[in-house]
């Protein structure tokens, strides 16, 4: 297979997917070894980079993406005519921080660290494909665990879970006992 043949047969794989592609699969289904699929991918990428496009390739995990870059958004929403879609609430950012950081996690894990019901957001969450089920539990009742998706790596500009900031570290934080004596208890 010649270069551009292969740049042509990735570009069109990704594209007609519509969604991340494993670099196994890309390979398995252009018919080469992951290695040139790889590097497949990243000419393309600077094909799109040198060309100033509308569009670019993303990594989420071990899969890739065409996107369109998010310059162009307000330009693709007038023309598709795309709701705005709601923003995420608190609660649903405090429920996506824990399930990322601990993932995977029930939805009693999520509902002991924040201290109430939490299962109506969590299942808003897994509506918008933010979350999903990652399997069930070997203890009474199995119950089901959950993980973030791909969708949530692409809504925060993340390649992978790995790229979340740290937590903040014990110093600057109120211990449990300051707390009560500051507030007099």
């Amino acid at each position: 297979m010649e270069l551009p043949e292969g740049i042509a047969i990735t570009e069109a794989i990704l594209f007609a997917a519509g969604e991340p592609v494993a670099l196994d699969k890309l390979a398995e289904a252009a018919n080469i070894d992951t290695e040139t699929a790889a590097k497949l991918i990243g000419q393309l990428e600077r094909k799109y980079n040198v060309s100033d496009s509308g569009l670019r390739i993303i990594r989420l995990d071990d899969a890739y993406q065409i996107t369109t870059r998010t310059e162009y958004a307000p330009f693709i929403k007038t023309a598709l005519e795309i709701r705005r879609h709601q923003p995420l609430s608190q609660a649903a950012l405090e429920v996506l921080a824990i399930i990322a950081y601990n993932q995977p996690v029930t939805k009693t894990y999520v509902e002991q660290v924040r201290g109430v019901d939490s299962n109506s957001v969590v299942n808003s969450l897994a509506e918008r494909g933010l979350i999903e089920e990652a399997g069930r539990l070997e203890l009474p009742g199995r119950p089901v665990t959950y993980r973030t998706t791909q969708a949530f790596l692409r809504s925060f500009g993340l390649s992978e879970i790995g790229q979340l900031p740290p937590f903040p570290d014990a110093e600057g934080q109120m211990r449990l006992d300051e707390q009560e004596t500051e507030h007099g208890e």
